[in-house]
């Protein structure tokens, strides 16, 4: 018994840890998004922000916002992870990947960072402590509640109050050695 609570245990903190992994990432993506759109934590590009419609920065940079903040608070986070993704994919091969294969070369680590990252996020999902793990528990404590008055009218008995004993169904018996 003592292997079991061990890896009941171990599947605990993997999913806190998962949780934590989750929030620092959306955390700091969300923070790119908000120096590119707003101008803070030292602004886009050195200072100041993207140009509103400019394409891709200013998209990028309502992905990484956006994106980065639903994945933190966990709120659709696969859905949101594997935008966040793609972004950093498109990102890597249309901006860095012309300049050089690798990206320690080519300047598209963090994209590539991130791209596997968020990849990982969309398999893994969002771990326990998220709104969509949240709301899931609500929305199975709601089932649970809604079932609850059928399996107790379901087990007492019929709707009429009638009697719940399980009748046989009449068997016409014809003696085997009975001629036609």
């Amino acid at each position: 018994m003592r292997f079991s609570t061990s890896r009941t245990s171990a599947a605990l903190a993997q999913e806190q840890v998962l949780s934590l992994f989750r929030i620092v990432v959306g955390l700091l993506f969300a923070c790119h998004g908000a120096a590119s759109l707003f101008g803070v934590l030292g602004g886009a590009f050195g200072g100041g922000t993207v140009a509103a419609g400019t394409w891709p920065g200013w998209y990028a940079a309502v992905i990484q916002f956006v994106g980065g903040g639903l994945v933190m608070l966990g709120l659709g986070t696969r859905y949101a992870a594997l935008i966040c993704s793609g972004s950093m994919a498109y990102a890597y091969f249309t901006e860095h990947q012309q300049h050089a294969l690798w990206p320690i070369q080519n300047g598209g680590e963090p994209a590539a960072m991130y791209a596997w990252t968020f990849l990982l996020i969309v398999v893994a999902g969002p771990g326990s402590w998220s709104l969509d793990a949240l709301f899931g528990r609500i929305a199975a404590d709601r089932t649970a509640t809604a079932a609850a008055p059928a399996a107790a009218a379901f087990s007492s008995g019929s709707q009429d109050g009638g009697d719940t004993a399980a009748v046989a169904p009449a068997r016409s018996e014809v003696p085997a050695s009975s001629s036609v």
